[in-house]
């Protein structure tokens, strides 16, 4: 693939008013970081990166600094902020700026075990060597509030759900995330008001893994630069408050052999290799699911009832169910089939959360894993004797179950690495650490605007 010319790229983005550039990266609890250069340092900062500390890999999520993990256990140390150059792009709500995602190298310019982004790019490489490819797309659940405070929840529309009414008071935001958002190069598939109060939700095109995760980070920018413009503020949290609807962002991913999508079945679900897929999936959703809804946030999301996943087990279209399979149509043909991951939501690294996912379905492909029957109903309407006879457990609810459901699976562990996973569960356990002994409500309240 040929370079982008570093050199060509500063001189019309300089032409064009753009200031600076800001590099951006997801640490360890889904929050975006960043450095902003100056758009002359753009050439020189493309060769040799930006220098950033190594301890980033375990700020927990209210930016206290975890010396747990014995490989980051001083403050000491330095790794190189890159910019992805072919993802670089100007802002249109921000048009000062160009905006661009960051990948950690060594100081030495080597890879950085650290490093999310590798993470993925190491799985889709896998993939790549069985002959397969992924297709990834979000949908992206937030809460927009009447900007009055930072503790502040007055919500910017009260309903009715799914109304175009409950969005005219919006409209110059709508219009500005729908206009901002063609131009970042982000492809909407809709917009709408959700289900709860204040809710709204967008949904991202599906491309390849790696600039699915991109686009998400992206997606977040350009969404808080919107609402900011109209006094607006955006809470991405998993659930802003114990009163408020849970924000999942749901992962939408398909798997491909020579151009066939490999979920493509029947309206019972998907057959052969893609039901492998899926089982691969069901088998380490546990363990995927302290990957991609990781926060003390998520497991107060996590709730029978609300089609947030609370259970293990896979449905045709059931919205209760953690893994949702979406079969094709005749109107939409075969190959839009492909299944949901419910028990995903904004306080995960999306790099991380995607390298799980795909490892897990790709293992259970390569193993050909049987795929068991689909559950049509919510097992949370059951009784405790009914969900066992069936074989369906919940899912974990407490940060040491998710740990432990983590290391059970030497397919998730291998897919982050030793020093990437111990570096996770070290925040992991700073966060838990932090919230004894408090009421969920204020935990929830320091979690709102991080994402």
């Amino acid at each position: 693939m040929t370079e982008p010319d570093v050199e060509q790229i500063t001189a019309e983005l300089t032409a064009a008013g753009v200031a600076g550039v800001t590099i951006s990266w997801a640490d360890n609890n889904g929050i975006p970081r960043s450095r902003t250069v100056p758009i002359g340092a753009l050439p020189r900062v493309a060769r040799v990166g930006v220098g950033i500390t190594t301890l980033f890999a375990v700020f927990d999520s209210a930016d206290a600094i975890t010396f747990a993990h014995p490989g980051l256990a001083t403050p000491s140390g330095d790794v190189r902020l890159v910019p992805v150059l072919d993802r670089l792009g100007r802002l249109a709500g921000q048009p000062a700026l160009a905006w661009v995602p960051g990948r950690q190298l060594a100081a030495d310019g080597s890879p950085w075990p650290y490093d999310q982004r590798g993470a993925l790019e190491r799985q889709v490489e896998a993939l790549a060597a069985d002959g397969l490819t992924a297709l990834v797309g979000y949908e992206m659940e937030f809460g927009v509030y009447a900007d009055g405070g930072p503790a502040d929840l007055q919500p910017a529309h009260h309903g009715p759900a799914y109304s175009p009414h409950s969005l005219i008071g919006l409209d110059d935001f709508v219009a500005d995330v729908l206009r901002d958002s063609a131009a970042n190069g982000l492809e909407i598939g809709q917009l709408h008001a959700e289900y709860g109060p204040a809710q709204l939700e967008l949904s991202l095109a599906a491309t390849d893994p790696v600039s699915a995760a991109d686009q998400q980070l992206l997606a977040r920018q350009t969404l808080h630069a919107a609402a900011a413009r109209h006094g607006l503020r955006l809470s991405f949290a998993p659930l802003p408050s114990t009163s408020s609807a849970g924000n999942g962002w749901h992962v939408h991913s398909s798997i491909w052999r020579d151009g066939t999508n490999l979920l493509a079945g029947g309206p019972d679900g998907p057959h052969g290799e893609g039901a492998s897929y899926l089982a691969g999936l069901l088998r380490d959703l546990p363990a995927v699911a302290a990957v991609a809804a990781p926060s003390l946030g998520s497991l107060a999301r996590l709730r029978p009832g609300y089609f947030a996943g609370a259970y293990g087990f896979w449905g045709v279209e059931n919205r209760e169910a953690p893994l949702r399979y979406v079969p094709g149509s005749a109107l939409l043909g075969p190959d839009h089939a492909n299944v949901e991951l419910k028990t995903s939501d904004a306080s995960a690294n999306p790099y991380l959360a995607l390298a799980a996912l795909l490892a897990a379905g790709a293992a259970g492909l390569a193993e050909r894993l049987p795929l068991g029957e689909p559950e049509q109903s919510d097992p949370g309407s059951w009784t405790a004797q009914q969900r066992a006879d069936r074989g369906i457990e919940a899912l974990p609810s407490t940060q040491e179950a998710q740990e432990a459901a983590l290391n059970a699976s030497p397919r998730v562990t291998a897919a982050l690495g030793p020093e990437l996973l111990d570096a996770f569960l070290a925040v992991r356990r700073s966060d838990a650490h932090a919230a004894v002994d408090r009421e969920l409500d204020q935990v929830l309240a320091d979690l709102r605007w991080r994402y």
